[in-house]
């Protein structure tokens, strides 16, 4: 898992006004693999649909997953017939590396994808955009298992569909409904931020990739589907389903240890009542303390079993003060990532050293209990012990969270002013006579054009009337952009100028610990 940090900061949404700039503003990007069958009518009956239904200019890029057959040839054959299609060749194979390698260097504000056979019905594609074109959504994705979609598959494959998503809602706590449906778009902002930090280059990047951005509190839209299975469909489903699982574990351990920097990703709300001040009301209360119970009650059957077990061969006291200095190790670092949000290992050691003082106290009150349970009978039953250490536990509870809340994990949000972030989004930038996928040179990047953050969207040329001349594509540059190369930000961009952002800024609505 990539930890390497991202560009800064997302800028609020905004609507993308249109206009007459030459810019495409989609990128409809299929990546192939030996498909010199089906790539001609795909890319013709797309081009068509979008000529009759889509208001503005955009761009089809075929993307060529080092093909062995005649699929280059078939690719370059339509960029040249058709001004609005573009080919783009890689020479490794990777669905994810296709995709992060050419949605990284378009211009166009909104990207988007889809399968080589269009099994979805091309009629979702504008309902797919028109959200992230409003700006009320960062990414938009095709659902099969919507209620109102209609399906026409194998018994086989809506078996596995299904249950590789209710492993994801079971091991990932997603919440969006398809994963696998290939038929997605991201803005161009939010893909900037959130390219570097997938890793997966094959099919499991759509899922990584849907998988951080709601877990950074991006929005999903989901739009219900048409969709008629491939039966001559090349996907391996076993090594495939065997690939995804091993990138289910993969994230999942990098969200648990907190390693990614996903509150880099953090859009404002803009007029939201959370972001509103309200008198004699702590912010982050509430959810702090529905967290701090649930922690608080398996803590408390962590301790009980722990107690159990070293009582089958120690004293009361040894018992109780071996399960509780275990569970108070535990008990603190969940609470430190679940209860106040606190990511990543720094202060990770002082946290626990102040955790292990508030254990103190809790050995103080539930020895204390023992030992006057102690001096009131000799011999007293098992399950008078716990029911002692139960009332003694929810006294301590009360202690802890106070402890927890104003000593150990303290909201210093007042301490430290969030950082600026300034975000640019300058298509007209690039040098017209530039291939369209064109880097960023240094010149540029030191001296950035200013405008507007969001340059009018271009409306599609009539019919009938002449059409500006596409710039040609250099095939002898296609070996520019590798496909690590935008994992590992070394790709430029000309449209995105962020300030850097500093170890100690955060959201002010955040209430982990800022240092």
């Amino acid at each position: 898992m990539r930890t390497d940090s991202s560009p800064g900061n997302l800028p609020a949404r905004e609507h993308l006004p249109a206009g007459s700039a030459g810019t495409p503003v989609l990128d409809v990007v299929i990546p192939v693999y030996n498909e010199e069958k089906d790539l001609q009518p795909c890319v013709v009956r797309l081009h068509e649909h979008l000529k009759r239904t889509f208001p503005y200019a955009f761009r089809i890029t075929v993307a060529d997953n080092a093909s062995t057959d005649t699929t280059p040839q078939v690719a370059a054959r339509l960029e040249s017939e058709i001004p609005e299609v573009r080919s783009f060749r890689l020479e490794q194979k990777g669905r994810g590396r296709a995709l992060r390698t050419v949605w990284s260097a378009s211009d166009a504000p909104i990207l988007a994808y889809m399968d080589v056979d269009l099994s979805t019905d091309l009629n979702a594609l504008l309902p797919l955009v028109a959200p992230l074109i409003s700006g009320h959504s960062d990414l938009a994705i095709g659902s099969r298992l919507a209620r109102s979609s209609r399906v026409v598959r194998g018994a086989k494959r809506e078996f596995i569909s299904r249950t590789y998503n209710l492993i994801l809602r079971g091991s990932l706590q997603a919440r969006f409904s398809d994963a696998q449906c290939g038929f997605k778009a991201i803005r161009r902002d939010v893909a900037q931020v959130l390219l570097p930090l997938i890793e997966d280059t094959g099919w499991f990047f759509d899922t990584e990739m849907l998988v951080l951005a709601e877990r950074a509190g991006l929005r999903i839209h989901e739009v219900p589907v048409d969709w008629v299975d491939d039966p001559n469909s090349t996907v391996h489903i076993v090594k495939t389903a065997t690939d995804d699982l091993k990138g289910v574990w993969r994230v999942g351990r990098a969200l648990a240890t907190g390693s990614l920097p996903l509150d880099r990703l953090a859009r404002p709300f803009g007029d939201d009542p959370r972001d509103r001040d309200l008198t004699d009301v702590p912010k982050g209360l509430a959810r702090q303390l529905v967290g701090f119970c649930v922690v608080g009650v398996l803590s408390t059957l962590f301790y009980l079993l722990l107690y159990s077990g070293f009582r089958s061969f120690s004293g009361s006291q040894i018992a109780n003060a071996l399960a509780l200095l275990v569970s108070a190790v535990a008990n603190t670092a969940a609470n430190r990532r679940l209860t106040f949000g606190v990511r990543g290992r720094g202060s990770a050691v002082r946290h626990q050293a102040q955790g292990l003082v508030v254990f103190g106290i809790g050995l103080a009150l539930t020895s204390g209990s023992l030992a006057a349970l102690n001096a009131a009978t000799s011999s007293p039953a098992h399950s008078t012990e716990l029911a002692v250490l139960i009332a003694a536990n929810l006294a301590a509870t009360v202690l802890r969270f106070l402890l927890f809340r104003a000593w150990v994990f303290p909201d210093r949000r007042d301490e430290t002013g969030a950082s600026t972030v300034v975000a640019s989004h300058n298509p007209s930038s690039h040098n017209p006579s530039s291939p369209t996928y064109g880097t960023t040179t240094a010149a540029h990047q030191q001296h950035p054009h200013q405008q507007h953050p969001h340059t009018p969207l271009p409306q599609r040329p009539n019919a009938t009337a002449p059409q500006a001349p596409y710039t040609t594509y250099d095939h002898n540059q296609t070996n520019e952009f590798r496909a690590g190369e935008a994992a590992d930000r070394t790709w430029g961009d000309a449209t995105m100028q962020l300030q850097a952002v500093r170890p100690h800024d955060h959201d002010p609505r955040d209430t982990r610990d800022a240092r």
